[in-house]
C-alpha cells in the first residue's frame, strides 16, 4: 500500500470517527421518522374519520378505509421502532405516538358518553361518586363492579379536581392508561432482554391482540386495572432480580400494592395477576432444584405470589364475596356447551352468522389463530435452542411467559360456545401478554439474519393480517362502527326516544327508582335515568313477565318477588315484537327465550300490561311504554282484551 493511500485512508477513519458524525445521523433519522409518521398519522386519521363518516351514513365501504387508515400509520412505526440504528428516545417517541393513534377508533366512536354496555353501568358509577361521595353502592346493570371501586372512584376524583365532566375526565384517564400499557409492555420485556428492540417488538405484538383497540380502550375497570397489572408485573420481575436484600424487600411490598390496586379496580386481572406470579415462581423453582440457581429468585417469587393471593383472597373473601358466583355461571355454562359441542349435540355459535363484515376481514379471523399458533412454535424453538446459553431468569421466567401465552388456544375453542365466547374474549388481553414477550425475541432474530428486507415485509405483512383478524373475531361491526338506530344493539340503545323515556322517568320519579326492563332499556334507565333498572336472571326471572301469554296469571313467587323487593315500575319495548335483537339478546345472555330469527314476541304478548288491573300506565311512547305497579290490586281479575 503506498503512503498516499495510507494516507487518505486514515482520513477517512477520521472523519468517521468525528463525534458529530453520528448525531447527525442520528438527527436525520429522527427527523426522516418524525417526518415519516406525522404524514401517515395524518393520513390515517383521515382515513379513520371517512370510514366512521362512511359507516354513518349507511355505507358499505367502511371497513376497507378503516384498515388502511390503520395500517398507513402502525407498519411505518413498527418499523421505525424496531430500527438497530434507532435511539432511545426516538423509540420512546414511536411507542406513545402508536399509543395515541391507536386510541383514536375508540375516541371517534363516542367522543362525548358512553356507548358500550358495561360503559353505561361505569359511567353511572362514577357519576354516582361525585354526586353522593359513597364507595361500594351496587350497581343496576353489572351486580359486581360496585365491590371493585377503584376506576370510579379515580374518574370521580379527577372530575372533582379538574372540573371536567365525568365522561372527559373518564377520557383522560383511559388515554393515559392506554399509553402506559404500551409503555409498560416494552418494560416488562426489557427485564428479560437487554436489548430494546425486543419491548418495542413485544409492544407491537401486544398491540394486535383483540381487545386493545376497542374493548380496553373502552371505560371498564379492565382498562385501567390491566395497565397496573403489566406494571406490577415489571416490578416484580425486577425485583426478583434485585441484588440486595432491602432492593427485594421494597420490590414486593411495592408490587404487593400494585396487586391491592389492581384487585380493588377488577377480579379477573387481580386473578390473572397472581397466576401469571405463580407460573414464574414455579419456573424458577424447577430451575433452582435442577441446577442450583435462582434459589433467591424463586423465593422472592414465591414471596410475590404469596402477597398477591393473600391479598386477592382478602378483598374477594371480606369486601366482595358474591364475585365467584357471579364469575362461576359462565365458566360453568361454557364448559358444559363446550362438552356438548364434542359429544355433537346442538348449541354452539355459528362465527360471523349474519355479521355485514367483508369476507376478506372473516377470512383473516379464522386465519390469525393459525398464524399465532406457527409463531408460538417459533418461539418455543428459539425458547429450546438458548435455553442453556441465556440467562438462567430469563430462560425461567420466558418459559412461564410460554405457558401464559399457550393458554390464548384453548380459549379461541370457548368461543364456539355461547357462554363462552364473552370469557374467551376477556381472557386474549391476558394470554396475549404471554404471547407477546415470547414472540418478540424470535421477531427480532429473524431480523438480524440475511435478506432483512424480505424478511422484514414478511413480518409486517403478518402484523396487518393479526391485526384485521383479531379485531374482526373479537368486536362486531356495529361495536366498531356507528350507523343507522338498530334494535338490540347495546351500542344503538340510546335512541332519542328511549333517552326521552329515561329522563322523563328521573324528572317525575326522582333517582334511583326500582324497574323491570329489557336489556337496552335497562342501560339507559340505569345510567342516564339513574334509575336500578332488573332484566332478570335465573333466579329473579322477570322476564316472565314478557313471556306470559294474554289471560294467563303470572307466576306468584315471582310477583312476590317484585312485591318484596319494592319494585315500582316495569318498562315495556314493543318493538320486541317487531324485530330481533342485533345481538341476539333481549334480556341476558342465558335467558330462555327462543333465538330462531323470528321475534320472540307476539303484539298480543307485549298489550296484554293494558289489561292488567294491578300495571298502569303511566307514559305512553311510540314505542316505549312505562307502567306501574299497583300490587295492592292483585286480587282482582284480569280484564278482557277490548276489541
Amino acid at each position: 500500500m503506498s503512503a498516499t493511500t495510507a494516507g487518505i485512508d486514515a482520513g477517512r477513519s477520521s472523519r468517521t470517527r468525528l463525534p458529530g458524525a453520528g448525531l447527525l445521523r442520528g438527527g436525520r433519522e429522527t427527523a426522516a421518522c418524525a417526518l415519516t409518521l406525522t404524514v401517515t398519522a395524518a393520513a390515517g386519521a383521515a382515513a379513520l374519520v371517512v370510514a366512521f363518516r362512511r359507516a354513518e351514513w349507511g355505507g358499505n365501504d367502511q371497513f376497507g378505509y378503516f384498515w388502511a387508515g390503520m395500517l398507513i400509520f402502525t407498519l411505518p412505526a413498527a418499523f421505525w421502532g424496531v430500527r438497530r440504528t434507532a435511539s432511545a428516545r426516538l423509540r420512546l417517541a414511536v411507542l406513545v405516538g402508536y399509543a395515541l393513534f391507536t386510541y383514536l377508533p375508540k375516541l371517534l366512536r363516542n367522543p362525548s358518553g358512553p356507548l358500550y354496555h358495561d360503559e353505561y353501568a361505569h359511567w353511572g358509577q362514577a357519576h354516582d361518586i361525585l354526586l353522593d361521595g359513597r364507595l361500594f353502592e351496587q350497581n343496576p346493570i353489572v351486580r359486581v363492579i360496585g365491590e371493585y371501586p377503584g376506576l370510579h372512584a379515580t374518574v370521580a376524583s379527577l372530575a372533582a379536581l379538574t372540573g371536567l365532566t365525568v365522561w372527559h375526565a373518564a377520557l383522560l384517564l383511559l388515554i393515559t392508561t392506554h399509553v402506559l400499557v404500551v409503555l409498560g409492555v416494552a418494560v416488562l420485556a426489557g427485564q428479560l432482554w437487554p436489548d430494546p428492540r425486543i419491548g418495542v417488538a413485544a409492544a407491537f405484538v401486544y398491540s394486535l391482540n383483540s381487545s386493545f383497540l376497542y374493548f380496553d380502550t373502552q371505560l371498564g375497570y379492565e382498562s385501567l386495572a390491566i395497565a397496573v397489572l403489566i406494571w406490577a408485573l415489571a416490578g416484580g420481575l425486577r425485583t426478583m432480580r434485585a441484588g440486595t436484600r432491602g432492593a427485594r424487600i421494597g420490590g414486593v411490598v411495592l408490587t404487593v400494592l400494585l396487586a391491592l390496586a389492581t384487585v380493588a379496580t377488577h377480579h379477573l386481572t387481580a386473578l390473572w395477576l397472581t397466576g401469571i406470579f405463580g407460573l414464574i415462581a414455579l419456573a424458577c423453582t424447577v430451575v433452582s432444584v435442577r441446577r442450583r440457581e435462582l434459589v433467591t429468585a424463586a423465593r422472592t417469587a414465591w414471596a410475590l405470589t404469596s402477597g398477591t393471593a393473600l391479598v386477592v383472597a382478602f378483598w374477594m373473601g371480606a369486601v366482595a364475596p358474591r364475585t365467584g358466583s357471579y364469575l362461576d355461571p359462565y365458566l360453568g355454562r361454557a364448559l358444559g356447551q363446550f362438552g356438548g359441542l364434542a359429544g355433537g349435540s346442538s348449541g354452539g355459535r355459528t362465527l360471523f352468522s349474519g355479521s355485514v363484515a367483508p369476507w376478506w376481514e372473516q377470512n383473516t379471523a379464522f386465519v390469525a389463530p393459525g398464524f399465532a399458533l406457527l409463531a408460538m412454535i417459533g418461539a418455543t424453538v428459539l425458547w429450546w435452542r438458548r435455553r442453556r446459553s441465556a440467562d438462567p431468569f430469563t430462560t425461567a421466567a420466558s418459559a412461564a411467559m410460554l405457558l401464559v401465552g399457550a393458554l390464548y388456544f384453548p380459549a379461541t375453542l370457548l368461543i364456539l360456545t355461547p357462554s363462552g365466547a364473552e370469557g374467551a374474549r376477556r381472557s386474549w388481553a391476558f394470554s396475549y401478554l404471554g404471547l407477546a414477550v415470547v414472540v418478540a425475541p424470535m421477531i427480532i432474530a429473524l431480523l438480524d439474519r440475511p435478506r432483512r428486507v424480505f424478511t422484514g415485509s414478511l413480518l409486517l405483512c403478518g402484523c396487518a393480517l393479526m391485526l384485521v383478524g383479531n379485531n374482526a373475531a373479537g368486536m362486531n361491526p356495529s361495536y366498531r362502527f356507528p350507523g343507522p338506530p338498530v334494535f338490540g344493539s347495546d351500542t344503538k340503545a340510546a335512541t332519542p326516544e328511549v333517552l326521552a323515556a329515561a329522563a322523563w322517568m328521573r324528572e317525575t320519579q326522582g333517582r334511583e327508582t326500582r324497574l323491570v326492563a329489557d336489556r337496552y332499556s335497562g342501560l339507559i334507565f340505569g345510567s342516564y335515568g339513574e334509575q336500578e333498572p332488573t332484566t332478570g336472571s335465573e333466579s329473579f326471572p322477570t322476564y316472565d313477565l314478557y313471556l306470559a301469554q294474554p289471560g294467563k296469571p303470572i307466576s306468584p313467587a315471582l310477583l312476590h318477588q317484585l312485591r318484596s323487593w319494592r319494585f315500582e315500575f316495569l318498562v315495556v319495548d314493543r318493538r320486541m315484537a317487531e324485530q330481533v335483537p342485533d345481538i341476539k339478546i333481549y334480556f341476558e345472555t342465558n335467558e330462555p327465550i327462543p333465538h330462531d330469527g323470528r321475534p320472540a314476541f307476539t303484539k298480543a304478548q307485549l298489550a296484554k300490561f293494558d289489561t292488567m288491573p294491578w300495571l298502569i300506565k303511566v307514559y305512553d311512547g311510540p314505542h316505549v311504554a312505562i307502567y306501574r305497579f299497583d300490587f295492592d290490586s292483585l286480587g282482582a281479575k284480569i280484564a278482557r282484551n277490548p276489541r
